[in-house]
């Protein structure tokens, strides 16, 4: 059984997520900031920690985190149009978890990151998009750069469809949707698959199994 923390686990794709894990034998570990959201969290399978990630230190990601075998950072600031929640939810969060982790000695390190965040933006693009594209770059960069035992997902357009278990995963695609249950089936497998490490897909669906997808 593998212990797999997961940061942002009250997350949309955190909690399709945690019965995958919890079903496949592993214990989810779910951070999260409010207290109240745990009973949800333990009823679908997982212990929770409480921590902050604007708040609490990379030291307190660091103590949430030991005793894990893998880490997922699955947390975002939303499309509120916070344009600092972006800075320091999606950015100094990833940021926070990455130094924890390695405070901790957990290598396996797994973000959900976003589609073409790599990409120049268009001079029409939102303050509140480009904050936010900006933050997930900078974070997948700052991944890239850690010694860490890293894989980094790119999803398209979230939706709240049914799985299909078929997708497209390629280093760069074709802007396009794919559901939250099929992104956190995609996770659940990228942790079982060692040959995943290091590697930085996109996704979006398709025609191919994941399982198969994780090989090419």
């Amino acid at each position: 059984m593998s212990r797999i923390a997961i940061v942002g686990g009250h997350g949309n794709i955190a909690r399709l997520l945690i019965p995958l894990l919890a079903e496949a034998g592993h214990q989810p570990l779910a951070l999260v900031r409010d207290p109240g959201q745990a009973p949800e969290l333990e009823r679908l399978g997982a212990e929770v920690a409480i921590v902050d990630i604007e708040k609490d230190s990379a030291e307190a990601f660091a103590e949430a985190f030991r005793g894990a075998d893998a880490i997922v950072f699955a947390a975002g600031g939303g499309g509120d149009g916070n344009i600092e929640r972006k800075k320091t939810v999606d950015l100094g969060g990833s940021l926070k978890s990455i130094e924890g982790a390695t405070i901790a000695g957990v290598k396996r390190f797994v973000q959900i990151s976003a589609i073409s965040v790599d990409e120049p933006l268009d001079a029409d693009a939102g303050e509140s998009w480009v904050a936010y594209v900006e933050a997930k770059r900078d974070a997948d960069i700052a991944l890239r750069g850690s010694e860490l035992d890293w894989t980094i997902i790119r999803p398209g357009g979230l939706t709240d469809e049914a799985p299909t278990g078929m997708v497209t995963l390629a280093e760069s695609v074709d802007r396009a949707q794919v559901p939250r249950a099929d992104v956190a089936a995609v996770i659940a497998a990228v942790l079982a698959t060692p040959s995943t490490i290091g590697k930085q897909w996109e996704l979006i669906s398709g025609d191919t199994p994941i399982a198969e997808a994780l090989t090419h």
